[in-house]
């Protein structure tokens, strides 16, 4: 088993946090990167050879996932980031299928029999050992891993409309269609392809070597490779809702957010911290792996006086990070983060060693790493101020301070 992770993605929706950073060494949930969900979810599923393929700007994720993710060489595991090295000629990877075709060096010298493709930028939990049962029972040329969702939101995904038939098998695969075709046993949702691919070896390094040949194609996994094994007959899926993964509740089981825009990664941190999470980082039976690139203290909150108590309420909050005398509700703060007094932050997400001052106030935000906000300043109480002074503005209102700034009354 070789597990391949594409994690060479832009994200220019989510600017301005990629504006220094590729997407997947985005920071989430407090102490974690994108990218350690999906690691995570391939290490759990007992795959330990594992590859990264990156590109863009992919200083700060190359450094976490070569300091985080250290396997045992003894035994031959390892995760090792593969960074665009132009081996097929003079041009970065055109997509991708053929950041694959590009890197097909590591099959050769693994020489697995199957490979596993996963994307490096969604929040969920998965066991994709029971994905790969299933690729062998069918004997499939492809196996895409899909998730249930709502017909109405079907033009934002790529579709899978299933054989008549067979149930795993895909009959028709559709890009974002304004007339898909619902499920046959629930017509109000439709199969959305969660971006994760199961291939025997020899079969994709044979559609990656002629998508290249392909002078039409766009080099893409989802684009191209799952429409051509369509074509052939012999793609099928794996329907997420089946997958089984060890101290799953009700409430989180099948959870998958694709974090691509700011308005949903503001929401999938939200998702972290309501009274019973949707998704539940407290599951120690699906743990989701990562470190912390300095040993930060214990969190403190300090000062207990009217008006001036150190507290935070139904937020997640990270080690290193010191709340004296200020209020935090609804909120997620990152390591390192320092919040003063009489200041009040509600409902946003704070990334490492942000500084706030005193009686400043932060709403709805979201603060990248290495911020200063100045005593008395406001953040997401006027919007049209936030745009005059230079700050974006998603389309749900959500105010996001880029990486380093200082922003003075």
């Amino acid at each position: 088993m070789l597990a391949i992770v594409l994690a060479g993605g832009e994200g220019k929706r989510l600017m301005p946090l990629t504006q220094d950073r590729a997407k997947p060494g985005v920071p989430f949930g407090g102490i974690y990167r994108l990218i350690d969900f999906a690691l995570s979810n391939v290490v759990n599923s007992g795959y330990l050879k594992v590859v990264v393929l990156t590109q863009y700007k992919s200083h700060s994720l190359d450094r976490h996932v070569t300091r985080t993710w250290r396997m045992s060489t003894m035994l031959g595991n390892y995760v090792a980031p593969i960074p665009a090295q132009q081996r097929m000629g003079k041009q970065w990877y055109m997509g991708s299928a053929d950041a694959i075709y590009q890197s097909l060096n590591t099959l050769e010298d693994e020489r697995p029999d199957i490979v596993i493709v996963v994307g490096a930028d969604h929040v969920y939990r998965m066991d994709f050992s029971q994905m790969v049962a299933q690729h062998r029972e069918t004997e499939a040329g492809i196996t895409v891993a899909a998730i249930r969702q709502p017909i109405s939101l079907a033009d934002q995904f790529g579709v899978i409309e299933v054989d008549d038939a067979d149930v795993h098998k895909v009959g028709r695969w559709r890009e974002k269609p304004t007339d898909a075709k619902g499920l046959p046993d629930n017509p109000g949702e439709v199969l959305a392809s969660m971006g994760n691919y199961v291939f025997d070896a020899d079969v994709l390094r044979d559609a990656v070597i002629k998508d290249a040949d392909n002078e039409d194609s766009k080099h893409d996994m989802g684009g191209d490779i799952v429409p051509y094994f369509v074509d052939q007959g012999s793609a099928y899926v794996y329907d997420f809702k089946d997958n089984v993964v060890p101290g799953a509740t009700d409430r989180d089981r099948a959870y998958w957010r694709d974090v691509g825009t700011i308005d949903s990664y503001y929401d999938a941190h939200m998702d972290l911290i309501s009274l019973t999470p949707i998704f539940n980082l407290y599951n120690y039976d699906w743990p989701i792996y990562t470190t912390y690139e300095r040993p930060y203290p214990p969190a403190k909150f300090v000062h207990n006086e009217t008006g001036r108590m150190g507290e935070a309420i139904n937020s997640a909050v990270s080690p290193g990070v010191v709340i004296s005398g200020a209020k935090v509700e609804g909120s997620v703060v990152s390591p390192g983060s320092h919040i003063h007094s009489y200041s009040q932050v509600h409902d946003s997400v704070l990334l490492d060693n942000v500084c706030i001052g005193r009686n400043a106030v932060v709403n709805r935000a979201i603060i990248d790493k290495n911020v200063i906000i100045d005593d008395g300043v406001m953040i997401g109480t006027d919007v049209e101020h936030d745009r005059a002074r230079g700050l974006s503005v998603s389309e749900g209102g959500i105010v996001t301070v880029p990486k380093g700034m200082h922003i003075t009354r």
